[in-house]
């Protein structure tokens, strides 16, 4: 079944409140689709964009998938853990929660075609020089990454009965970006950086309305997943630059109207001491969210390089980026200087 993006639709989104979740149900009203957001009873609810119904659920145990999900002409799969303290927390929601709605789905007299929005990580990091494409065998490096591996092969399974999609971005940011550039900034304002031994390494990014245009893409074109090519119906995606770290803090400083920060080398030791420091301090401190900076990150971070090719997503999907990064942070940080001026 295909959809054209011009007539409206009934959509699914899971992960509606989080950073990309909210760009992209926002950008889907616009567009005059009824949007239904299922989320959890501890979820702040105000997040969701005006207009998007809601429906209490909870993808760890199946509530209110059957009422989420009726009607639902495509479902967009953003929901997902981030950070845990150990792998049992990534796999109840990346693995278990995406195979338990994939097969609801699957089940369905009419099953609705699936987008999940995966990442990178579940590809794993590329080789120096050449970015990682889709027909390249997965290696993940961390648990995050093993997880979303997990869900896209539990989608895979299913590809006979339900028409699905994986869409793999790297670090993205952009407007309500709750880390990557918060960080970057707190290294600008502080005037010093550190980083990683490996300093020669690259990364790719892409800004959220750019995640948000593959999706959009992906509801109505584009190959499926299929059980006897792995890289059928999987598109990574970036802004087509490969970025250095001493790039993007430059970046972000300059955005900010600051001096590009200090870079002071860190090996790799250092860093991984400190991501269980942060780790302990955050479990002495209670049931708080786990810190972004952890082990599992400082795993990902000592990699030569986290580039992807867009290749295929432009081949098949018709996908140009269209942010730079010089354009995007610019965008964040003039909203900022508004919001403080009022």
């Amino acid at each position: 079944m295909r959809h054209n993006l011009r007539m409206p639709m009934r959509i699914l989104v899971t992960g509606a409140t989080g950073f990309i979740g909210r760009r992209l149900t926002r950008r889907l009203l616009a567009h005059g689709h009824e949007v239904t957001a299922i989320v959890r009873a501890t979820s702040v609810r105000e997040l969701v964009p005006a207009g998007a119904h809601l429906v209490e659920g909870d993808l760890r145990d199946g509530r209110g998938l059957a009422r989420a999900a009726s009607g639902a002409e495509c479902v967009l799969h953003l929901a997902g853990v981030v950070a845990a303290s150990q792998a049992e927390g990534y796999d109840q929601v990346n693995a278990a929660g995406t195979r338990r709605l994939a097969e609801y789905l699957a089940a369905l007299p009419a099953a609705p075609r699936m987008v999940l929005c995966s990442s990178l990580a579940a590809a794993g990091p590329s080789v120096p020089g050449r970015p990682r494409r889709e027909e390249d065998p997965p290696a993940p490096v961390s648990r995050y990454g093993r997880s979303k591996l997990a869900g896209e092969h539990a989608l895979r399974a299913l590809a006979s009965d339900l028409e699905s999609v994986v869409v793999r971005p790297p670090i993205v940011y952009g407007p309500g970006d709750p880390a990557f550039v918060p960080a970057l900034a707190a290294m600008a304002k502080a005037g010093i950086a550190p980083r990683p031994a490996a300093s020669s390494c690259r990364y790719s990014l892409v800004h959220v309305d750019d995640v948000c245009t593959v999706m959009e893409a992906a509801m109505e074109r584009g190959r499926t997943l299929s059980p006897d090519d792995p890289a059928a119906g999987v598109y990574t995606v970036s802004d087509g630059v490969e970025h250095s770290w001493a790039g993007m803090c430059t970046a972000v400083a300059r955005a900010m109207g600051r001096k590009p920060p200090l870079m002071v080398p860190v090996p790799a030791p250092a860093v991984h001491a400190v991501a269980w420091l942060s780790e302990m301090a955050a479990r002495l401190s209670g049931p708080a969210a786990f810190p972004v900076v952890n082990r599992d990150k400082a795993a990902e971070g000592r990699c030569p390089a986290w580039t992807c090719s867009t290749d295929k997503a432009a081949r098949e999907l018709g996908f140009t980026p269209s942010v730079s990064l010089e354009a995007g942070l610019a965008g964040m940080f003039d909203a900022d200087r508004r919001k403080t001026s009022c």
